[in-house]
């Protein structure tokens, strides 16, 4: 084409090739291709080694198929209820018939009453998320008798997820998670269809993922962006939802709670999902099961991933994706099980329509509307208006406040108790209608009452800055709170 230099007339090329032609430029490229060589090598034959090492460990296993001591029925002989070995006989023949499957289900059916075992019977329960929490829900869920499970997970079985799957063996490693579950409930149940689903869920098959009208789904998804789109797909769609919250850190069992998510506290991945549901307009109506345990000295906590780690290249199973940088998330493998066990019984006992009574949750309903109250009486004294002034902000607004965005304690001191809400920037000059200005949430402050009197007095009606009252720190820990609220305030 016209205007353009030829390959052998572009002054790069001309360049390129001197120095290609010069000695040192040739051995440069040498040493250069040949580390680039070993790298490989060394590479290849470090995977080759893991690769050799984890089919040597498979190799020995003990077969399941050895007979060891069993009786023909393939059960151990010191069984001496006939019934039990005549049914397991059939089932281990073929046979799935009524008889055998209402055996098996009898303690459920003693507890649930025929018409409850009958719902769940007909029920179609969606697990997203087959890892440490949603095979144990699972694993519940199919030996419950529930009569159709889809299984929905992209990962495979990793080394490091046998401290805390359901039902994964070493054999299982490198496989699909949610065929390693098929595999195994399949054997403890086989009339009830398991639909595996080995997939990604995300917005964009949402519809095709959660078709056929499920009776409940399942949420132990622990990545934040996926989480809420599931939960917000399914609360929008009328789908009964249930979701777990983080179980990494946590070792306390006592300190599980399953709760309206607007109560769930003392946790991350809960605290974020909250406040990116509520940007959404959904701020309660979802349950969910997590964990109150708050951290301390000596208990576990999140790490980075250091650089030095990753380059290494040993921590590929702790990726969900090949090359994706990850964070070690200590993990007790009792807490998943758990998380699992309580989402598996809540469902149950929905389906069935047993009756449920869990301890109430975080209920501050009465201080959210007196710190309501207080905040429109605070908004009338500054706009010299006799006449309660109605405040753009409802008494939920004044709950995520108090508990999302100060964390319940007050920015000055930090104290938890006797809080006010405060307006934290003197009004500007002729706002005396209710439309002037009107209050935002990031507009307002928790402090403690006596503190809210002095920056009622101090700033908001006298002269000073927020900075000359308080102080660099505590205008800072603001400005982090409204830095904070308008990233959340982008999801909206």
């Amino acid at each position: 084409m016209a205007g353009l230099l030829s390959p052998l007339t572009d002054p790069a090329v001309v360049v390129f090739s001197k120095l290609a032609s010069s000695t040192q430029a040739k051995a440069a490229t040498a040493a250069a291709v040949t580390t680039v060589a070993l790298l490989a090598i060394v590479i290849g034959l470090h995977r080759a080694e893991k690769a050799t090492k984890l089919r040597s460990l498979k190799k020995s296993i003990p077969s399941s198929s050895e007979p060891g001591n069993l009786t023909e029925y393939g059960i151990a002989s010191i069984i001496s209820d006939n019934e039990s070995i005549r049914l397991s006989g059939r089932v281990r023949r073929g046979h799935y018939d009524e008889e055998i499957i209402l055996e098996q289900l009898s303690r459920n059916r003693l507890f649930l009453g025929d018409e409850g075992l009958k719902k769940l019977r007909e029920a179609f329960v969606i697990v997203v998320g087959c890892g440490g929490v949603g095979s144990w829900a699972a694993n519940m869920l199919v030996r419950s008798g529930v009569a159709k499970v889809r299984l929905i997970d992209f990962d495979q079985v990793t080394l490091s997820s046998l401290n805390r799957h359901a039902v994964a063996n070493l054999e299982d490693v490198g496989t699909p998670k949610v065929d390693c579950l098929k595999r195994a409930l399949s054997a403890v149940c086989p009339w009830v269809e398991i639909d595996a689903k080995n997939s990604l869920w995300e917005i964009g098959v949402a519809e095709k993922l959660l078709e056929d009208n499920p009776t409940f789904v399942i949420d132990a998804i622990d990545n934040i962006d996926t989480k809420i789109d599931l939960l917000y797909y399914c609360k929008t769609n009328n789908i009964p939802v249930i979701a777990s919250m983080g179980a990494g850190c946590k070792s306390d069992p006592s300190r599980l709670v399953i709760g309206d998510i607007s109560d769930s506290i003392e946790d991350p991945l809960s605290r974020s999902t909250r406040r990116r549901l509520r940007a959404k307009g959904i701020a309660a109506g979802i349950p969910t099961v997590f964990s109150v345990e708050k951290p301390g000295p000596g208990k576990a906590t999140l790490q980075p991933l250091p650089d030095e780690q990753h380059a290494s290249g040993s921590v590929d199973e702790l990726a969900v994706l090949p090359d994706f940088r990850v964070r070690i998330l200590p993990v007790l493998g009792t807490m998943p099980g758990l998380f699992g066990l309580c989402l598996a019984n809540h469902v149950i006992c929905t389906i069935a329509g047993y009756p449920t009574d869990y301890s109430p949750g975080k209920q501050r309903s009465k201080v959210y509307s007196e710190l309501h109250a207080s905040l429109a009486g605070l908004e009338s004294r500054l706009r010299g208006n006799a006449k309660r002034i109605r405040v753009p902000l409802s008494e939920s607004d004044v709950g995520y406040i108090v508990e999302e965005v100060f964390r319940g304690r007050s920015v000055v001191s930090g104290f938890p108790t006797r809080l006010a809400l405060m307006r934290w920037e003197k009004l500007p000059e002729g706002c005396l209608r209710e439309e002037d200005s009107p209050l935002r949430i990031e507009d307002v402050v928790l402090m403690t009452k006596e503190e809210g009197k002095k920056h009622e007095e101090g700033v908001l009606k006298g002269e000073k800055t927020p900075e000359e009252m308080w102080g660099k720190e505590v205008v800072e820990r603001v400005e982090r709170a409204r830095r904070e609220e308008a990233m959340y305030r982008h999801y909206r």
